[in-house]
């Protein structure tokens, strides 16, 4: 007779377990579905600023990069000086890393020329996973993808349209962090009330 093994019933993913702050991201914001464009530009802003960083230290400054750049409003951002850009850089509420801080500036313009030509930034980044979110189920952080054909596609969409700091790695966290991908482990208690809301036999 086998021992059946011991099931992980956890409340969050192990990624972020033992931080508050991370787990209250996990809870509230992370791998909920996201539709609204100005928010999906936020949100690829600051996954750009973590590039060669962690996303904890990016989401300790988050409130600080909304009050510099204007609450990630395209248009103002869009429109500052150099001389603001040259003030940003001596705040240290932020990364201070001037390609990162002229990468904002930059992607706002890509921003505002996409919807210029009358492009949808929301159905444009939706449009790489048309069948839905891509739902998988990784028993840990390091069963989870860094990057995947849909985040390749994206990162080339959004370079060629004039967005930096888009690479595919950060492309494909970005789509974690609106719910385009849906990566919570298999111990994760939103894995398992996916699983019961589909009535698979796999819930517990």
């Amino acid at each position: 007779m086998t021992t059946p093994e011991k099931t992980d019933i956890r409340n969050t993913c192990l990624w972020c377990e033992g931080n508050a702050l991370l787990e209250s991201y996990h809870d509230a914001e992370w791998g909920v579905e996201e539709r609204d464009s100005l928010r999906l530009f936020e949100c690829l802003c600051l996954e750009g600023m973590q590039a060669g960083l962690s996303w904890l230290t990016v989401l300790k400054k988050r409130e600080n990069y909304r009050r510099i750049f204007y609450g990630f409003d395209p248009w103002r951002m869009a429109a500052m000086t150099d001389s603001e850009i040259d003030d940003a850089l001596l705040d240290p509420g932020i990364i201070r890393l001037r390609l990162k801080v002229e990468a904002l500036r930059k992607n706002a313009r890509a921003y505002l020329s996409y919807r210029a030509g009358g492009g949808d930034f929301s159905e444009l980044v939706w449009s790489f996973v048309r069948d839905g979110p891509i739902v998988n189920c990784p028993k840990g952080f390091t069963d989870t993808p860094t990057r995947t054909p849909e985040s390749d596609a994206l990162s080339k969409a959004l370079s060629k349209l004039g967005f930096t700091f888009v690479g595919s790695t950060i492309c494909y966290a970005f789509m974690q962090a609106v719910g385009m991908a849906v990566d919570h482990d298999s111990g994760c208690r939103f894995t398992r009330l996916r699983r019961r809301k589909s009535g698979e036999a796999s819930f517990r």
